[in-house]
């Protein structure tokens, strides 16, 4: 029988209603297989990281508990980015309709081109850790620290609670 593991998604939009995107994403991430979300976040606004002029952005995070493997489990959220219309081909930091991000595995460690784990991003982000802090600020990430920790340590500039 597979183990079920903890892990966390960033889901974001600013394009084609994102409030509605991120929560369609939200509730198309239930139907993953072998996938149950178990927590999602309150949706923030947040400026866009960048030097692409675009439209603010819509965030959350779901806490999601898995039997499929990282890699397997990345494959599924890009078929799931592919399938909520976001291209194969798009503009780093550029506007986007879906972005889903593997946050977290589980207490694992990756660095591979494909996949890192925990997200190298997390820190210094306020629109991940905020929501994350909502939902898990006890979670240790491993090699970066606790949540509500790291949470403490970035200002809410940008950020609104939605």
């Amino acid at each position: 029988m597979a183990l079920w593991r903890p892990e966390y998604v960033g889901v974001g939009s600013n394009l084609e209603d994102p409030r509605a995107q991120v929560l369609g994403a939200l509730s198309r991430l239930a139907q993953l297989p072998l996938t149950r979300v178990e927590l999602t976040s309150p949706l923030y606004r947040s400026r866009p990281l960048g030097p692409i002029a675009q439209p603010d952005f819509v965030n959350a995070v779901a806490g999601l508990l898995t039997q499929l493997e990282a890699p397997a489990l990345l494959a599924e959220l890009r078929g799931l980015e592919a399938a909520l219309g976001r291209p194969a081909a798009h503009q780093r930091w550029g506007p986007r309709v879906i972005d889903l991000d593997l946050l977290s595995y589980g207490r694992e460690r990756r660095s591979a081109p494909a996949l890192t784990l925990p997200h190298t991003g997390i820190p210094e982000r306020n629109f991940v850790l905020y929501p994350l802090a909502d939902i898990a600020p006890h979670l240790d990430l491993p090699g970066l620290g606790r949540v509500a920790e790291l949470a403490g340590a970035v200002t809410a500039e940008g950020l609104a609670r939605l």
